[in-house]
């Protein structure tokens, strides 16, 4: 992993990061890593039509890309990186703080001990299922605006829910320049002709459904089930929140878990995040690391803030 310390920053990736082969080369490289993936199996079972380390390492992409599949598919293979790379250093790793994009938060929380490999994967797994659920029963979509800052998308939004009657939010505030509205299908078809209007550009994502609007309540609504009978412990590090783009109270289980719960429906504010994490006056003695798989928030990264470098671990190969 390179220099570690107590001001590493470990970053998690969502979805969107899984690619066919995903994972192969820790599994291959580390009986560490090899060992969550059998874990993973075990837990899993054929509940995703085939073990998931099948589908992470062999694909098709196809399925891979589906919500209730990546998921898990990247949980499992982000710990396994982690896992890894504390074999690697001997030990475990001082860190900082850790963050996670959506669904990469729940990797960051089970870094800071609040839930154990095995109960992660269960509530994952259940997130997947709600969210592909919610997705196939709800005509919504995604939309990227391209060079975009947040009150012209803010704009877009309102003038495609007051002119026009369709539902659409940000989504995701991934980087400047890069946000993502989520709403109807017919919305997100508006989206475009309103930000041609404002000079932007957009393009339709292929994702699944609406994510992180409120075409997501039934999720949310079910997640919070799931939550309400997690056994949570304190984290035992600083973990930031999506939501609010802060550190999550370490005292408070409940509000965490609802900050989960309103994650399913609210933007995810990565860029306000990493801003925040940053600090101009740590950001000399912070060394920043991104868990397998892919390297796309060291992109975002390029964009949030140039001052900062981000190590990405996507194979044994140390990416910088």
């Amino acid at each position: 992993m390179g220099e570690t310390s107590a001001n590493s920053v470990i970053l998690c990736p969502g979805q969107g990061a899984q690619a066919p082969g995903m994972g192969r080369e820790w599994a291959e490289a580390s009986p560490a890593a090899a060992a969550v993936f059998e874990e993973a199996d075990r837990r899993l079972g054929d509940s995703l039509g085939a073990p998931l380390s099948a589908i992470c390492f062999d694909g098709p992409a196809e399925r891979l890309d589906r919500t209730d599949v990546s998921q898990p598919a990247i949980y499992t293979c982000s710990v396994a990186c982690h896992r890894a790379l504390e074999a690697e250093a001997g030990g475990s790793i001082a860190i900082r703080a850790t963050a996670g994009l959506s669904l990469g938060e729940y990797t960051a929380l089970h870094l800071a001990g609040v839930f154990d490999f095995a109960q992660g994967l269960d509530l994952v797994a259940t997130r997947g299922r709600l969210m592909q659920a919610a997705a196939e029963a709800s005509a919504g979509g995604m939309v990227a605006l391209i060079g975009a800052e947040e009150d012209q998308a803010e704009a877009v939004c309102r003038r495609v829910t007051e002119d026009d009657g369709e539902l659409l939010v940000p989504a995701n505030f991934n980087a400047p320049g890069q946000i993502v509205l989520s709403g109807s299908a017919a919305g997100c078809e508006r989206a475009v002709a309103r930000a041609e209007e404002q000079g932007l550009r957009a393009t339709a994502l292929r994702v699944a459904g609406a994510f992180h609007s409120p075409l997501m309540r039934p999720a949310a609504e079910k997640m919070a089930d799931a939550l309400a009978s997690a056994p949570f412990q304190p984290p035992n590090i600083e973990v930031w929140s999506n939501v609010t783009a802060a550190p999550h109270d370490s005292a408070d289980m409940e509000l965490l878990k609802d900050r989960l719960v309103q994650q399913v429906i609210s933007p995810v504010r990565w860029a306000q995040t990493c801003r925040a994490l940053a600090g101009d006056d740590t950001i000399a003695v912070i060394a920043w690391h991104e868990l397998a798989p892919g390297a796309v928030l060291r992109g975002l990264m390029r964009r949030i803030d140039k001052r900062i470098r981000v190590t990405s671990h996507d194979t044994p190969r140390i990416e910088a």
